[in-house]
């Protein structure tokens, strides 16, 4: 599961790593939760650039009835996602990366006097350059006609660094598949599936952070600093 993460990239590293042109400087993000409006990056059809755009993070698919249901749907399974229909329509039609530069999980582990306490830990590229999570898309319209567009992240098997703390993490898109996954002229969900996968446990590192993050209302670089 993804519930947690961070975007601390400068603006011309992402432009750079996902081909943006003309996108405006962004706050520095240390503790994304769920509901927040968060960047992601996405392709239309016709469209020659990339573009990056504010979804919030919880898929509502555009049939369902009440907005709260994308509280459910942060995550998709990435081996079945053609099954689900929240998810089967989009996999093939709307899918989108989203940048990050860590993510967090936690960790059962003893605390004062034996008591057990769940210890965040900061998984994020040893080179801590951004990547991308797999995503998908999907627009929502309540009785009033207002659209929201949402979003989910989707999930594979755990590497070796992941798995102590959890048994899913996100998949994540290699650079060499960016063009792939957002090719809206892609739509057999076959030729995506070796794209969804966990990055080797090499190129991350891991490190212990603050109980700090546990509060998705906190922000700031005190949500990623080690801890002692």
């Amino acid at each position: 599961m993804c519930s947690r993460f961070s975007l601390k990239a400068r603006l011309q590293e992402l432009a750079e790593e996902f081909g943006l042109l003309g996108i405006d400087e962004l706050m520095p993000r240390y503790n994304i939760a769920p509901t927040q409006n968060v960047p992601i990056v996405r392709k239309f059809a016709g469209e020659y650039c990339r573009r990056l755009d504010s979804l919030r993070w919880g898929l509502v698919p555009s049939w369902a009835n009440d907005l709260k249901i994308g509280t459910r749907m942060i995550n998709a399974r990435s081996e079945t996602v053609t099954e689900k229909p929240a998810f089967r329509e989009a996999i093939r039609r709307r899918r989108c990366l989203v940048p990050a530069t860590g993510f967090y999980e936690w960790k059962p582990e003893p605390g004062a006097g034996g008591k057990p306490r769940k210890q965040p830990y900061l998984f994020h590229r040893c080179d801590d350059r951004v990547f991308a999570f797999a995503g998908l898309w999907d627009e929502w319209r309540d009785q009033e006609g207002t659209s929201v567009e949402t979003f989910t992240i989707l999930t594979t098997e755990p590497n070796k660094l992941v798995r102590p703390c959890h048994n899913r993490m996100p998949a994540i898109i290699d650079r060499d598949g960016y063009d792939l996954w957002l090719d809206p002229d892609t739509v057999d969900a076959r030729e995506l599936t070796p794209l969804l996968r966990s990055w080797p446990s090499d190129a991350f590192a891991c490190s212990a952070v603050s109980t700090f993050v546990n509060n998705p209302r906190n922000e700031g670089p005190a949500c990623i600093e080690p801890f002692a």
